[in-house]
């Protein structure tokens, strides 16, 4: 095989549209896929050893022991996969994606890969097929990358799985739907005749896209030290509390320095007159990060378009969309956050098979 950890392919991406695309939308038809949220991963398996590429082509291979014993024990040969790492979470008949619990695997300490890896072992679905034996499937179309991937993992069984597709557009839209519940994010859709192309966006994905009314707790300060980097929002629960769910970022260099004047008198202060600071979770990822930010009264109101939750606060950072000063802080809770309905995650493993 020419692909390798040591040459690793940047894996294919997708081009966010606002629904899912009709077929005859792009030349040679479109196949549709769940869109699994979880860590892409590109696996590379010589028949002995196995890695695991990140997106960003670093290797993941010791945080999933699991899967890699997974891998070399039900691969039947050689061959490069492109797929996703998920962790699931849930009763039987209940279960879903934990993208909290996969996101926690990432973990420096030996000792501690080792315990998650058993109380919260990960799964790979697999969506593409990039080589196998000597061959490279590159530059072919995705119809006979696909044909191969199902002929490959013919006796495939868990943590391995094989993505669900449908070339029936409104099976596809009913899934954007329903597969939601079970924690999954949307809908990809792969020309059927294209070539895999690293690190460009050839594929097609429709996500969920929502809005919510928030209040402002604060923002911290742009990294070049000038400016509103970020606002901090939150949503007021059933008792009453006011709880952090989440950040809105992405202005413009002259929209930061505006808002720092803007925000100035709702700015809490201290009796000596200085600024009262909060401070937010470190993430694992950033440990060194200053997490501190500057109080504000929180009395302003924001709309943000949104795509789901995870748990209390906003899966991904949110998209600022217009002020809100006829919106009463009080009146932002929860209860105005659309709830998709359950869906059990083992029915579209199982379907994937």
């Amino acid at each position: 095989m020419d692909l390798s950890p040591a040459s690793p392919v940047s894996p294919m991406l997708a081009k966010a549209v606002s629904a899912v695309p009709e077929p005859d939308s792009v030349p040679g038809g479109l196949s549709y896929e769940p869109k699994w949220d979880g860590f892409r991963g590109i696996v590379y398996f010589d028949g002995e050893t196995v890695e695991i590429g990140s997106r960003g082509s670093k290797m993941l291979t010791r945080y999933f022991p699991e899967l890699v014993d997974a891998f070399a024990r039900l691969l039947p040969g050689p061959c490069v996969l492109d797929g996703e790492i998920v962790v699931r979470r849930g009763e039987p008949g209940q279960e879903r994606l934990d993208w909290e619990a996969l996101s926690q695997r990432i973990h420096p300490a030996a000792s501690r890969v080792k315990k998650l890896a058993e109380e919260t072992p990960a799964e790979f679905v697999a969506f593409d097929l990039l080589a196998r034996g000597d061959d490279s499937y590159l530059d072919a179309p995705f119809s006979e990358r696909r044909a191969q991937l199902e002929d490959l993992a013919t006796e495939l069984e868990a943590p391995l799985h094989v993505s669900q597709v449908t070339t029936d557009v409104d099976l596809a839209r009913r899934w954007l739907v329903e597969f939601e519940g079970a924690g999954l994010d949307g809908v990809v859709a792969k020309p059927l005749a294209a070539a895999y192309s690293p690190g460009k966006r050839i594929m097609l994905k429709a996500k969920h896209h929502r809005s919510a009314d928030v209040v402002v707790l604060g923002y911290r300060v742009h990294t070049s030290g000038t400016g509103v980097g970020s606002l901090l929002l939150g949503l007021y629960d059933d008792d009453g509390e006011l709880r952090g769910v989440g950040g809105v970022s992405a202005f413009s260099d002259v929209r930061r320095r505006e808002l720092v004047d803007e925000l100035d008198p709702l700015v809490l202060r201290d009796e000596s007159g200085e600024t009262v600071r909060g401070e937010t979770d470190r993430s694992r990822f950033s440990s060194s990060k200053d997490t501190s930010f500057v109080r504000l009264e929180p009395t302003r109101v924001v709309e943000v378009r949104y795509d789901q939750m995870e748990g209390m606060r906003f899966r991904h950072t949110v998209q600022f969309e217009r002020w809100r000063p006829d919106r009463d802080a009080a009146s932002c809770t929860f209860e105005q956050l659309e709830r998709p309905i359950a869906y059990d995650l083992s029915r579209v493993l199982v379907q994937a098979h």
